[in-house]
């Protein structure tokens, strides 16, 4: 049983607020929040875990090489009838070759080429979806031979184009090797398919009372080689850190067709270079991740979790300096959302609010421990020192698991809601904390001078600025929430949004990587020096270029040509 509202100390809270009064009983937040059982925070497709995006979405999808100066690299082999026949005779099943180039197909290529934002959308006829890793070994080798180029493809998530093709790249998509190799319940290691379905592996792990190291928004559709792919941070990335230190080993594919079979179960292997790390992050650009271990911690027996309103900025960084000082080893997530995009949840979902007042930030706290009446306590003398020190506003504690996945929601559920409202240039960005929310601030301000934000002007493209994020890693989620993308919004923003951060000596990508969105402005975050070293592994790994081309970096084997 998880902390009740009605345990905090009442005689307290109304000395802090006079007219308060006891917050959500257990009948009451039921009514209140997303239906847990039927809410999900992303639409997809069964096909791939593949985005759905409108009824006809070709029709307003523009094609990223509309959007971007970017130039096909001639050296690449156009896929013809006879590349067909030969894929069709290693992969075997129909299923396993989506073919656009010997019939209609383009139904079923579409939601393979392009993203879930509907702003990226590439131009193949191929879809390619292996079982095994030998049948990628053979796949990649032909492809490079004929200098055929690639684009890996897991759950189709992300945020900067980095899984769809910009071109006529034949797209890769791993969603059939999708088997969980193997656990050992003693140590926590598990090993699987690229393919898994984060949500499908951690909920294998919880009937074993192991948990995932990772948690997104899109659990349910991302896939884990796409996350380790990317580096993916999440919500748990507090408590457990990065995929860097989790991956323990990787089965992985280059572009040659040479298997790297180094999918270990040690935690300790000091023989070497650790040649995983850079494929973790490394967004398929040096070979495609096949399989991987990991080191997967206990899953708490006690968790808990606390949702609180806030006047200031300020204030919140005050509540977080609390939280780490009081929480300290049980506290496994500090989530910040700013009041606008609580109030989108609200507009669109039409659910009653946590909280009875609106404020202008809020903050969702989880503790994670092993002891329920010892943590649930710690929380609770918390919350009851932010409301006295009139730091916290208005809070309310989850009594049970129900409520507490409902009170997650209102974090959880901010990108589908902004879907709703419109398109969105999305920055994943990572900002020295005392300034986390000063970007949107300042990005709001600059919409507004430039005549571009009516909130209730349709002539004007901006609807709203609004951000969330990571409080614990200083990862913020800028999204600017617009009726149409045009050029006059990017131009505002870019390279803008990036000289803000670089002035701060922050990161223009903390967990979404580069793709083609940001593959310009890696000298922004990296100095000329460690930009060179990363084409030089990238032309070591694949010299034809042809993994992921026109992303992540510039080489001058042709990966982009317009740089």
């Amino acid at each position: 049983m998880l902390a009740a509202p009605g345990r905090i100390s009442r005689s307290l809270a109304r000395r802090v607020r006079p007219n308060w009064r006891p917050r959500l009983q257990a009948l009451q937040l039921q009514q209140c929040l997303f239906p847990v059982a039927t809410y999900r925070p992303f639409s997809f497709s069964h096909r791939g875990g593949l985005c759905q995006g409108p009824a006809d979405p070709k029709r307003d999808i523009k094609y990223t090489t509309d959007s971007y100066d970017v130039k096909r690299n001639a050296k690449f082999a156009t896929v013809t009838t006879d590349d067909v026949a030969f894929f069709k005779s290693i992969l075997g099943e129909d299923a396993a070759v989506i073919d656009g180039i010997t019939k209609d197909a383009v139904d079923d290529i579409e939601a393979y080429n392009r993203d879930w934002m509907k702003k990226y959308r590439g131009h193949t006829q191929l879809v390619l979806r292996p079982k095994s890793v030998d049948e990628v070994s053979k796949v990649l080798k032909y492809c490079n031979d004929r200098k055929l180029a690639v684009v890996p493809q897991g759950g189709n998530t992300g945020l900067v184009g980095g899984s769809v093709p910009v071109f006529d790249e034949i797209v890769i998509n791993l969603g059939r090797m999708n088997k969980i190799r193997s656990f050992d319940d003693v140590s926590g290691i598990l090993v699987v398919d690229a393919g898994v379905i984060l949500e499908i592996a951690d909920n294998f792990l919880a009937e074993h009372s192991y948990i995932f190291p990772l948690d997104l928004g899109a659990k349910g559709s991302c896939q884990i080689g796409g996350n380790v792919a990317t580096n993916a941070g999440g919500l748990r990335f507090l408590r457990y850190g990065s995929l860097h230190g989790n991956v323990l080993g990787i089965e992985a594919v280059l572009p040659d067709g040479t298997i790297v079979n180094d999918l270990t179960k040690l935690k300790k292997n000091n023989t070497g270079y650790d040649l995983k790390q850079l494929f973790i992050g490394g967004e398929g650009s040096i070979g495609i991740i096949t399989g991987v271990s990991l080191a997967c911690p206990q899953r708490s027996k006690a968790i808990n979790v606390a949702y609180f309103g806030l006047s200031s900025f300020d204030h919140v960084q005050r509540a977080f300096k609390e939280a780490k000082k009081q929480l300290g080893e049980i506290l496994s997530a500090f989530e910040l959302m700013d009041g606008k995009s609580q109030d989108l949840v609200y507009q669109i979902t039409g659910h009653k609010r946590p909280l009875d007042g609106n404020y202008p930030f809020y903050c969702v706290v989880e503790t994670c421990g092993s002891n329920t009446e010892h943590d649930s306590e710690k929380l609770e003398q918390f919350l009851e020192h932010v409301l006295s020190e009139e730091i916290v506003s208005d809070g309310v504690l989850a009594e049970n698991e129900t409520q507490l996945k409902e009170l997650w929601s209102w974090r959880e559920g901010i990108t589908e809601a902004i879907g709703h409202l419109g398109a969105t240039y999305k920055y994943d960005v990572s900002i020295p904390i005392s300034e986390l929310y000063q970007l949107v601030e300042d990005c709001q301000t600059r919409m507004e001078m430039k005549g571009l934000l009516g909130p209730d002007d349709e002539s004007k493209p901006v609807i709203t600025v609004l951000g969330f994020g990571h409080m614990g890693d200083g990862n913020l989620h800028l999204n600017i929430v617009v009726r149409r993308y045009s050029k006059e919004v990017e131009q505002a923003l870019e390279p803008w949004v990036y000289e803000w951060i670089q002035q701060r000596k922050g990161s223009i990508s903390a967990e979404h990587g580069l793709g083609i969105a940001k593959r310009k402005f890696i000298s922004y975050s990296k100095d000329d020096t460690m930009v060179k070293l990363m084409q030089q592994i990238k032309n070591l790994y694949d010299p034809n270029g042809i993994m992921n081309p026109y992303k992540y970096v510039s080489v001058d084997g042709g990966s982009h040509q317009s740089l």
